[in-house]
């Protein structure tokens, strides 16, 4: 209970006392404002299956730029650009269901990824590790640098098709009429979802960003109504996260990417809990 009983000591002394902790943090507030700005479109459009395929598409780049002594985050971009014009083609193409041919493009890159991975030694465990779980508390100034720049691009490119993707949410075929190029703002959407899943791998890892991704705008979804505040709400809620999830793992000794999505998770079913009984305890209202 020291968070109550000494609140000084376990709410701001990690911070204040710790630049570790200081930059872990900032690191944190990048990835959730890259991630849940352009996550709010993935959860209003129903794409989280296509958002789960993107973060975990980009496995066999991190291990082939590995093998070859290249950036990871290079191999990670190159990856899940490759993703998104495979899913573009099959969807264009293929007879099946969209989440079909997207789950198969998954699997292909997954096993791909286990295949060279598996074919090399485990010299390198330690480092893909890092970029699999996160490696929060070691990120530098020029990571924060490359990952502000990242979220920069990633919530203009949300500002400047903003237009776009709110009507081709709700109607395409309205998108289309009012020449707002649905296939092209589509096509945007995922380069945008693909580069803020990369930019935020130094925060929570390749496994976890989904969390991201996905929990602050759906907990900000059953709060509110309008686009805009949702998107606001999303990272406010990511912001709680990573604060809350550094401090229990600083405190616990828990992973720290690992503690952050958790509490983003736990805080989207809490959400949902109050949220369900609220509606339940109205007047007129039965269960």
């Amino acid at each position: 209970m020291d968070f109550l009983t000494d609140p000084v000591t376990w709410w701001l002394d990690p911070f204040t006392s710790n630049p570790l902790m200081r930059n872990a943090l900032w690191a944190g507030w990048l990835a959730v404002l890259a991630t849940s700005v352009v996550g709010t479109w993935v959860v209003l459009r129903g794409m989280s299956f296509l958002g789960d395929a993107l973060a975990h598409g980009v496995l066999p780049g991190i291990a082939i730029a590995f093998v070859l002594g290249v950036n990871l985050t290079v191999g990670a971009l190159v990856a899940a650009l490759a993703m998104v014009l495979g899913v573009n083609v099959i969807r264009s193409r293929s007879p099946l269901p969209s989440d079909t041919s997207i789950g198969v493009l998954f699997v292909g890159f997954l096993a791909l990824a286990v295949v060279i991975m598996s074919s090399q030694s485990g010299s390198y465990v330690g480092d893909l590790n890092d970029f699999l779980f996160g490696s929060i508390v070691a990120v530098d100034n020029a990571d924060l640098a490359r990952q502000a720049a990242a979220a920069a691009v990633t919530v203009a490119g949300v500002v400047v098709f903003y237009r776009a993707f709110l009507v081709m949410t709700f109607d395409e075929i309205q998108a289309e009429v009012l020449g707002l190029r649905p296939r092209l703002a589509n096509a945007v959407l995922l380069v945008l979802i693909a580069f803020s899943i990369v930019a935020s791998f130094e925060a929570v890892g390749n496994l976890l960003v989904f969390a991201f991704l996905v929990a602050p705008p759906a907990t900000a979804t059953l709060l509110v109504r309008r686009v805009p505040t949702t998107m606001v709400v999303a990272v406010a809620v990511g912001f709680a996260s990573v604060v809350i999830g550094l401090l229990l793992s600083y405190h616990r000794e828990t992973a720290p990417g690992a503690t952050m999505a958790l509490v983003a998770v736990v805080g989207f079913l809490l959400t949902l809990l109050a949220t369900t009984v609220r509606a339940g305890l109205r007047p007129g209202v039965r269960s």
